[in-house]
């Protein structure tokens, strides 16, 4: 019974946070506490997204091909490096600076030099995204390969298994949890990249749109975009969470087995 009521609880909770800052959103901008055209209300912001529907889906595919790509890319690349990183002492301890000194660097000062190297298509977005969506992976894998258990690998190499079964039989199970939770900030990392990328130079996406409406002052539409590009950043956050009990049934049994013997 109570930990029926704690999931309860658990699951009320943020619905009930959230409407609350809609309910206290909605009083400042209706009793002019706040200009609206400085904050406008739900009701607006809702309001603006259903006339712009079919203008907003038109820029999202643009930017979700772009994310699409770009994260693609990133995951390929991080998987290439961090297994370079596990293998070779001489490959992490060059490239590991290099991959934080990328991280240092702000994407909205990197995105206007890449639109100039490569123009106003779409290879700068992926560039961009590419570059803020490889690091997550990289590490998450990195750690997943080095968190192997050593006994299983001792054990894999006495019965004389080759470094490619050891990898793909101890290694690679081991750091699938990891890749995951890299893969849900890469992902949200990779629509960020696509908008900020966009802002600089484009013809279609979000970003442009995001430009397009701030120039008019449609800050009803401004909101509406931004809160549609935090949905579909959740979104995308989910469906790596459901690929994730998918590909690793494992760990759900797991979870169940602990929740019994607490």
């Amino acid at each position: 019974m109570i930990k029926k009521l704690q999931n309860i609880t658990n699951k009320v909770a943020p619905i009930l946070a959230i409407s609350i800052l809609l309910i206290v959103w909605q009083i400042l901008s209706a009793t002019g506490a706040v200009p609206k055209f400085m904050l406008p209300s739900p009701f607006d912001v809702v309001k603006a997204f259903f006339e712009d529907f079919t203008l907003l889906m038109q820029h999202a595919k643009t930017t979700l091909m772009e994310a699409f790509f770009g994260l693609s890319l990133g995951v390929l690349i991080g998987f290439v490096v961090a297994i370079l990183m596990d293998r070779f002492q001489i490959a992490f301890k060059s490239i590991y600076p290099v991959l934080v000194i990328t991280q240092t660097i702000p994407t909205v000062a990197i995105a206007p030099l890449l639109v100039l190297w490569l123009g106003y298509g779409i290879l700068p977005k992926i560039t961009l995204i590419i570059i803020t969506s490889f690091f997550p992976i990289t590490i998450g894998l990195l750690d997943g390969f080095r968190s192997a258990d050593q006994d299983a690998l001792n054990l894999m190499r006495a019965m004389g298994a080759n470094r490619m079964q050891r990898f793909y039989h101890i290694k690679l199970p081991s750091s699938l949890s990891y890749f995951f939770a890299g893969l849900r900030i890469s992902v949200s990392y990779s629509i960020i990249g696509a908008v900020v990328a966009e802002w600089l130079g484009g013809f279609n996406g979000l970003g442009v749109y995001m430009t397009r409406v701030r120039k008019s002052y449609s800050f009803d539409k401004m909101f509406a975009v931004i809160f549609f590009i935090s949905i579909i950043s959740l979104l995308l956050m989910m469906s790596v969470s459901m690929i994730q009990k998918a590909v690793m049934p494992w760990e759900k049994r797991e979870t169940k087995k602990k929740k019994v013997a607490n």
